[in-house]
């Protein structure tokens, strides 16, 4: 089994190191200046990890990429311990359509 930390330390060396922070105005990867809009990006991988003796194990990881290339991750608890600090987020994620690349593992 492949914990979630695991998979966040292989992300670099796959092109996938900035992680995806989801304010007001739209998203941004780390280190970048361009704000998205949900419709600009789209999830091409994701990974879901169950926590089956701890609740807060419970997390996703969307792999991103941007219309103008740019790669990265978001990570999210789920459940119980979902991104409840951040008011912008359920809605922005919802609005980001998912197109999985078949056969593509970290």
């Amino acid at each position: 089994m492949t914990t979630y930390s695991q998979v966040l330390n292989l992300l670099p060396a796959k092109g996938y190191g900035k992680e995806l922070n989801i304010q007001r105005a739209g998203a941004s990867f780390d280190d970048s200046e361009t704000i998205y809009k949900p419709e600009q990006l789209k999830i091409v991988k994701v990974y879901r990890f169950e926590g089956e003796s701890d609740p807060s194990d419970m997390a996703v990881i969307y792999l991103i990429h941007s219309d103008s290339d740019e790669k990265g991750f978001l990570l999210n608890a789920y459940g119980t311990y979902s991104d409840e600090d951040n008011p912008y987020y359920d809605e922005f994620i919802k609005g980001v359509p998912v197109d999985e690349i078949e056969g593509f593992e970290i």
